[in-house]
């Protein structure tokens, strides 16, 4: 076999549609886009969310509250979760999110407070609430703020 004996496997290529080329081809006089109107002129096309001049509903639903777009997306770990982890190991973003803790990092990892913590742990993370960080040291860890 060579490349000029190649073929397309028929009905896998379609001839296309030949508009305004007279009524025996079926698209002739009006081509497929009826009697006048808006549709039937050339750039006649109507942006998405167009509703004929009346307000569109986008801009008709109040719109409620603020959102600050510069909020910073923190993630949030209880302590008892930590328990997860061996005696003496590092905790930082990269370990809670390669054991499965946390999906993702965002922008930051806090730890907090909740639950019992017994091993001995170096937690690094971007903040610590005050209870996590005396449980931490209390276990004989270290509490890093990176």
């Amino acid at each position: 076999m060579k490349l000029n004996d190649l073929t397309a496997v028929p009905g896998s290529r379609k001839e296309p549609k030949r508009i305004g080329r007279g009524f025996g081809s079926g698209w002739g006089k009006t081509s497929g886009k009826g009697h006048k109107g808006q549709k039937a002129r050339s750039g006649g096309s109507i942006r998405p969310g167009f509703e004929g001049g009346q307000m569109p509903l986008q801009r008709r639903v109040p719109k409620r509250g603020f959102v600050n777009h510069f909020a910073k997306e923190i993630q949030t770990v209880n302590i008892g979760t930590l328990e997860k982890f061996e005696d003496g190991t590092t905790v930082d973003a990269k370990a809670l999110t390669g054991s499965g803790i946390l999906k993702k990092c965002g922008d930051g990892v806090k730890i907090l407070g909740n639950g019992k913590l017994t091993k001995k742990l170096t937690v690094k993370a971007n903040a610590f609430s005050g209870s996590a960080k005396q449980k931490i040291e209390a276990a004989g860890g270290k509490a890093e703020v990176i």
